[in-house]
């Protein structure tokens, strides 16, 4: 079952492809290196060119003054003249092929390299929302396995005082080892929350919560194998903050197919377990990455900037997949994907995408 802090599985990170970027930069700063002196020697023999064109009119000249005498001298100047003119246009073919060769080259290392990096970035992704389903698969686990507790059962039973003190103290006992959760609450079929594990902190019991989605679909749940897996939400009965909440019924006599006398819900402290698995994907300072979570509705839910959580709503070319990356028009690279579940947690549609400013 799920360990204390609720992290235990190890992440399988991708480490930044910091040799892959600066290779990349190396073959372009010696791509551009080489086509500058590719223009800078063309230019070279242009002038030299130039310069024998020149030699050969002024040859010409004086030939032309030297009268018979100087008529042999005048095919050879011609021929020089000619020679200057082929070598002219031969420097100007090898500074135009060298120039496109080049270019093409920087291009084509950019295609390469942007791609790698979009590539990274969407393993990053599938890291982030793959860590973070492992850790959720774990909250299944828990509420199926505390419903059938003797207490709970007991309590869910028959509501008397002493039961419900001592359901209570269990819970508030597996708080104390579960510190990844606010609190956990018992609620009869009505809806009604009759004990609670922190009733110090929480004043919840008396609190009606039929009203509730995650109350609503448990209470249509068929046995005590099935779960309800709640969405991202701000919970008031609990100071307002973000919980994931965690639904299974509690059936007579703690039996699987036991008739449903409550429901247990469990609150998962959302918002410090979310921000340590964004923050902690190894991107690159260079990356300029903003690492998010987002559920189905592309509502930001957990973002390593801590900004925009439960209130921005992003948007995400999928074209019809489950991951990918792309540029925006301003450059900016989305890389994405999508949840692949974990066991018999299904996942909810979110998402890891990560945002890399250009």
């Amino acid at each position: 079952m799920s360990a204390a802090l609720g992290l235990k599985t190890k992440p399988v990170t991708t480490e930044p492809a910091d040799d892959d970027s600066d290779i990349s930069a190396l073959i372009n700063r010696l791509t551009a290196e080489v086509n500058q002196i590719a223009v800078d020697k063309t230019k070279s023999i242009q002038q030299i060119t130039n310069q024998m064109k020149m030699l050969a009119l002024n040859a010409l000249i004086e030939s032309s003054r030297a009268g018979a005498q100087g008529a042999g001298f005048a095919v050879v100047a011609q021929e020089v003249r000619g020679v200057g003119q082929q070598v002219e246009t031969i420097a100007r073919e090898l500074e135009t092929q060298l120039t496109k060769r080049t270019g093409d080259l920087v291009a084509s290392i950019e295609r390469m390299s942007q791609r790698s990096r979009g590539e990274r970035m969407m393993d990053l992704s599938l890291n982030a929302v793959e860590l973070i389903d492992r850790n959720l698969y774990e909250r299944t686990c828990d509420v199926r396995w505390w419903a059938t507790d003797s207490a709970v059962v007991d309590c869910a039973a028959s509501p008397a005082q002493a039961a419900v003190t001592y359901a209570s103290q269990r819970l508030g006992v597996i708080l104390g080892a579960y510190t990844v959760y606010l609190d956990l609450w018992l609620c009869d079929l009505d809806g009604n929350v009759i004990a609670n594990g922190r009733a110090d902190r929480f004043r919840v019991v008396g609190q009606n919560v039929a009203h509730t989605r995650w109350f609503r679909e448990a209470k249509t749940l068929r046995s005590g194998d099935d779960y309800v897996a709640g969405d991202i939400e701000n919970q008031p009965l609990l100071g307002n903050a973000q919980v994931a909440t965690y639904c299974a019924s509690v059936r007579a006599g703690g039996q699987v197919n036991g008739a449903p006398i409550g429901v247990l819900a469990i609150h998962f402290d959302w918002e410090p377990q979310a921000r340590a698995i964004v923050q902690g994907v190894r991107v690159g300072d260079n990356d300029k990455a903003r690492v998010l979570l987002v559920d189905s509705h592309f509502r930001v839910i957990a973002a390593s900037d801590g900004q925009g959580i439960l209130s921005e709503r992003i948007s995400l070319s999928l074209g019809g997949h489950r991951s990918g990356f792309y540029q925006d028009r301003s450059g900016t690279m989305v890389a994405f994907h999508a949840t692949p579940g974990y066991e018999t947690y299904r996942g909810l549609g979110w998402y890891g995408v990560i945002v890399c400013s250009p």
